[in-house]
């Protein structure tokens, strides 16, 4: 590599680091706060793609100060039970909810883009106990996740909003 082709390089490595909204590396007092779920996708092993929690996701993911975390991801259309009990639904109804939901919680840090999490509990009991990781990016009030295993198989991507402040009266 000639110097004129090296210094062109360095000038567009340092030009495309400082370019505003690039996403960079995160601490994790970046991402600490109450984010609302926006999207969500899965790739499947065979490419297709499906939107994981339906066309109007709804969810919420909250990092705490103390390096602990909570989410709740569900579709928009779960079923209402007939029962009006969640202990007496019927096999649709609770398959529908099983397949249409997850929740977790535990504790966080992170490593440049990559969340580590430790799973203290989960509503798939697969996942209680584990370590996982997912690859982050955090635009701004934007941030992204990637998780190479999803629960119910492929990859998926979930972007998320910062929530707004809640304003007190």
């Amino acid at each position: 590599m000639n110097r004129r082709t090296l210094t062109l390089s360095t000038a567009l490595l340092c030009l495309g680091v400082a370019l505003p909204g690039a996403a960079v590396a995160q601490t994790a007092k970046d991402i600490v706060g109450s984010w609302t779920l926006v999207s969500s996708e899965t790739v499947n092993s065979d490419g297709s793609k499906v939107a994981t929690f339906g066309a109007n996701p709804k969810g919420n993911l909250i990092y705490t100060n103390d390096g602990r975390f909570m989410y709740l991801l569900s579709r928009a259309d779960l079923p209402k039970f007939a029962s009006n009990n969640r202990a007496s639904g019927t096999p649709d109804e609770n398959k529908a909810v099983v397949q249409g939901s997850i929740s977790l919680f535990g504790t966080y840090s992170l490593a440049g883009n990559d969340l580590l999490i430790k799973i203290e509990h989960s509503t798939f009991p697969n996942w209680s106990g584990t370590d996982q990781k997912r690859t982050i990016t955090l635009t701004g009030d934007e941030m992204k996740w990637t998780n190479p295993a999803g629960s119910a198989g492929g990859v998926v991507t979930l972007a998320f909003k910062r929530a707004p402040a809640r304003t007190t009266n």
